[in-house]
């Protein structure tokens, strides 16, 4: 019984890591895709953006962003160790993989919230009033609203969402509407690139220089997110949770099927024309769609919603355009209107969720986090400012923020 218990355990804490390795992977993927959608002459400030955020989601969730969300009044388990020792701090059936494995798949998924933020404020932001908010984002709004969700505890002493019938599988809400929050208070803030809203209220269309980049950025997000929902059952070991596994793998593939076609064919009859951008934002949020619950819909049920979140991007990205909403590369819409969707399609195929209790949830979510998101961009464009000078817009981020190009070789990379 021992060795059965000990063969579970290591299986179970191997997969938990490699599905926390590819969630980690993810953070290549949006590294290439915002790489890509943005101009040549803000690429390495993009691209610095994304390995500084992740290694400063690593830090302030160790330091006290775990703390927050699971270790209640407690700040000091750092100190001692990664969250315990492993094995010796399990009893009996109660956890099934080592505690730092758990530490080490969340950390990457507060990364992936920040990650969105990224996107939706490239071109115009000052770097290190960024990495600011950053460190508050992943070191305190993230897990504050982790610790009501999947850290069980109620809202300010008020309700506890679980018990009013929430539920995000692997993150629709709490990870994925809460970033693209974050990204909208900053965005509303910041203001649109110059050139893209003219003032008869005409919208230029600003295209990214390398779409190649940009679908290997696609690629990899969807592969990493095979670990993002796949991870989240949390165990392999068993029959069934093997089978839970599968099923997972096999929705997520699906519904980003469904969400990449129903974006093209949407886009053909809007543009006349099979608009790439749309394509892959329509995987992305086929993929978005899903994740609030990949284990309970059937694989066609599965397509259909990841085909309706594809609808339902194409239609945002429109809309927000129009209400001069500047986000070059959809961030917003895959992440946040799309993650909505996503804890609204739960009560159809998970009788423990309820629509009200979704309501409540994602309403809590994108209070807590907008909320909290704009007073922090207010106080850091108070202290240091958020947005380059026009000059350094029009010359590119990249030399006025980095010191350097990432194409020195081609003539006209700052236009």
């Amino acid at each position: 019984m021992e060795i059965t218990f000990e063969l579970g355990y290591a299986l179970d804490t191997f997969y938990f890591l490699i599905c926390g390795a590819l969630v980690m992977w993810m953070a290549a993927g949006f590294a290439m895709l915002e790489a890509g959608l943005v101009r040549a002459k803000n690429t390495t400030e993009i691209l610095t953006k994304n390995i500084s955020l992740y290694a400063i989601a690593c830090t302030m969730y160790m330091v006290c962003g775990y703390g927050i969300m699971y270790g209640g009044d407690d700040f000091s388990w750092f100190l001692s160790g990664i969250v315990g020792d492993g094995a010796t701090d399990v009893e009996g059936d109660a956890a099934t993989y080592a505690p730092s494995a758990d530490f080490f798949f969340q950390v990457v998924f507060v990364a992936t919230a920040m990650s969105i933020v990224s996107g939706a404020v490239a071109e115009r932001m000052k770097l290190w009033a960024f990495l600011t908010f950053a460190v508050i984002m992943t070191g305190f709004i993230y897990p504050m609203e982790g610790a009501w969700t999947w850290g069980g505890e109620s809202v300010f002493g008020l309700y506890s969402l679980g018990d009013n019938g929430f539920s995000d599988f692997a993150g629709s809400g709490i990870v994925h509407m809460a970033g693209a929050a974050a990204a909208l208070a900053g965005v509303l803030i910041l203001g649109p690139r110059k050139g893209k809203y003219t003032a008869d209220g005409k919208i230029n269309a600003i295209p990214g220089a390398n779409l190649p980049l940009a679908t290997l950025g696609t690629f990899i997000l969807w592969m990493g997110w095979f670990g993002f929902n796949g991870g989240s059952v949390l165990a392999t070991a068993t029959v069934e949770s093997a089978n839970s596994v599968a099923v997972v793998f096999m929705n997520t593939n699906a519904a980003a099927a469904g969400g990449t076609i129903a974006a093209l064919l949407l886009a053909r009859v809007m543009f006349g024309k099979a608009d790439l951008t749309m394509a892959l934002n329509g995987a992305l949020a086929g993929l978005v769609a899903i994740t609030a619950e990949p284990s309970t819909p059937t694989p066609l049920i599965a397509t259909v919603f990841g085909a309706i979140g594809g609808l339902l991007v194409v239609f945002s990205i429109v809309t927000l355009d129009k209400m001069k909403i500047d986000d070059p590369v959809g961030a917003i819409s895959v992440h946040g209107v799309v993650g909505l969707l996503g804890l609204l399609l739960v009560p159809l195929t998970n009788e423990g969720a309820s629509v009200g209790g979704q309501l409540l949830g994602a309403l809590t979510i994108f209070i807590w986090v907008f909320v909290t998101s704009l007073i922090v961009w207010l106080v850091i464009k108070a202290i240091m400012g958020i947005r380059v000078t026009p000059e350094e817009e029009f010359d590119g981020v990249d030399t006025s923020e980095c010191g350097l190009e990432a194409y020195p070789d081609f003539v006209g990379s700052r236009k």
